[in-house]
């Protein structure tokens, strides 16, 4: 598994052994990143649930200005930041702007002396979609607050359909049931019900 994109394009990632830990695929990484474009430059990203980091480094490497990780097993974390290390080496910046966080995704936590982010990737664990999707995108409802422009890409096997309050859908990358597809929502006015 390799950064796809960007200044650190080709750098590879990281994958703690012996845990659960199903990364996002170089491919639906690209087709998301080819998607967003110019969005990433100079944005401020959450990955929540985020593993290896894949996500948010991926988002690094492409010009994203800063961000925090999310992820709750401590190995788990411990990869995260050597990959972060090897990419900012790569990007030749420092780490600074830039958060891991050991924790409960679920809860959301954002670093109060940050702007609020303008992309967040959501890559839960799939036996946990049914759970966490709707109560996460709520929860970063209300962290982005009124904010219209903000983007949320989970990913998700293709047959699961969700519509969270509050987003709507903008686009669906993969190729259907049973494979990994990513729903990119964006952020519409009102709080969620």
């Amino acid at each position: 598994m390799r950064i796809s994109g960007g200044r650190a394009k080709g750098i590879p990632l990281k994958v703690p052994s012996g845990l659960q830990v199903r990364p996002a695929t170089d491919g639906m990484r690209q087709a998301l990143f080819s998607s967003l474009g110019e969005r990433v430059v100079g944005a401020y990203f959450l990955d929540l649930f985020a593993g290896s980091g894949a996500y948010g480094l991926e988002a690094l490497s492409r010009g994203a200005a800063g961000g925090v990780w999310i992820e709750r097993h401590a190995g788990t974390v411990r990869c995260l930041r050597a990959n972060l290390a090897a990419v900012c080496r790569s990007c030749g910046r420092e780490e600074s702007g830039l958060e891991v966080i050991e924790g409960d995704a679920t809860r959301v936590p954002w670093p109060v002396d940050r702007p609020a982010p303008d992309l967040i990737f959501v890559d839960p664990p799939y036996d946990r979609i049914a759970e966490v999707a709707e109560p996460v995108c709520a929860a970063v409802k209300t962290l982005v607050g009124g904010k219209t422009d903000v983007l949320l890409a989970l990913e998700a096997p293709g047959e699961l359909k969700l519509e969270p309050a509050g987003w709507e859908i903008v686009k669906r990358l993969g190729k259907g049931r049973h494979q990994p597809s990513i729903t990119v929502f964006r952020c519409v006015g009102g709080s969620p019900e």
